[in-house]
C-alpha cells in the first residue's frame, strides 16, 4: 500500500486530505504537535476503512519532525507522498503576526522556522528514498497571501513566498525524474471565519486538487480560489 504523510494534520484539510488519499488506497501518516487530537482522527479515518497512525512532532523542533517521518517511514515502509500543510491561522505558540512595517528578526524568524525550515526538514526527510526509488510526490500548502500579500499576515507570508518560490525551484531540478513537487495555494477561507465578505470553501472542495497534483503531474503550482 502507497503512504500519505500529513505534517501538519488537523480535522480540517489534513483530514479532507487523509480521505481524499486513503479512500483510493493509500495508508496515511498523521503528523502534528498534539498526540490526542492525532488519535481522534485515527480513530474517525478507521471507521471509514483507512489505516493510519499518529505521529506527534512539533514542526519548530526539527529534531522531532524528522524522527515522526522516520518512524512513519518504519512503520508503513515508506513515505510514497509527503503533504506540508501546518495551519497558519492556528494560534503557535512563540508565532505572532505583524504588518510589512513592523516585521523584524524577532517576528519572522520564527515564521520562517515554521512555514520555510520545516519544509525542507519534512523533505530531506523523505527526498533521498524518493529519489533512489524515482518516485514521489511532495505537497506543500500556503495562503494566498504567498502570491499577494495581505499587510496583516506580513511575517508570515514573507516566509511563505520564500517557501514557494523554494518548492517551485525545487521542482524544476527534479523534472525528468519520477519525484514531482508542487506548491499548493489555498486562496481562501476555510471552513469560514475570515473578514465579512471573505470568499470561503469547505476542506472537502479543495482536497480533490492534491490528488490532480499527484496523478497528474503536470504543474508546480496549483491556485484553490472560491
Amino acid at each position: 500500500m502507497p503512504t500519505l504523510a500529513i505534517v501538519g494534520a488537523g480535522p480540517g484539510m489534513g483530514l479532507a486530505i487523509a480521505r481524499t488519499f486513503g479512500s483510493r488506497g493509500f495508508d496515511v501518516a498523521l503528523l502534528a504537535r498534539t498526540k490526542e487530537k492525532l488519535e481522534t482522527l485515527v480513530a474517525q479515518l478507521g471507521q471509514e476503512g483507512i489505516t493510519a497512525a499518529a505521529f506527534p512532532a512539533d514542526i519548530l523542533d526539527r529534531a522531532s519532525l524528522t524522527d515522526a517521518l522516520d518512524a512513519a517511514k518504519a512503520r508503513f515502509g515508506g513515505i510514497d507522498v509527503l503533504e506540508y500543510s501546518p495551519a497558519p491561522h492556528s494560534p503557535v505558540p512563540g508565532l505572532t503576526l505583524a504588518a510589512p512595517s513592523e516585521v523584524t528578526v524577532d517576528n519572522l524568524q520564527p515564521m520562517i522556522e515554521y512555514g520555510f525550515y520545516g519544509a525542507i526538514t519534512a523533505a530531506q526527510t523523505v527526498l533521498p528514498a524518493m529519489r533512489e526509488a524515482d518516485a514521489g510526490t511532495l505537497l506543500f500548502t500556503t495562503g494566498g497571501g504567498s502570491v499577494d500579500p495581505v499587510p496583516m499576515f506580513g511575517n508570515a507570508n514573507a516566509a511563505q513566498a520564500a517557501l514557494r518560490n523554494w518548492v517551485i525551484n525545487l521542482n524544476k531540478e527534479l523534472a525528468g525524474s519520477g519525484v514531482h513537487a508542487a506548491h499548493v495555494v489555498i486562496n481562501v477561507w476555510i471552513g469560514g471565519g475570515g473578514p465579512e465578505g471573505s470568499p470561503t470553501a469547505a476542506p472537502e472542495q479543495i482536497a480533490p486538487l492534491y490528488w490532480d497534483l499527484h496523478e497528474n503531474r503536470d504543474r508546480s503550482e496549483a491556485v484553490f480560489n472560491a
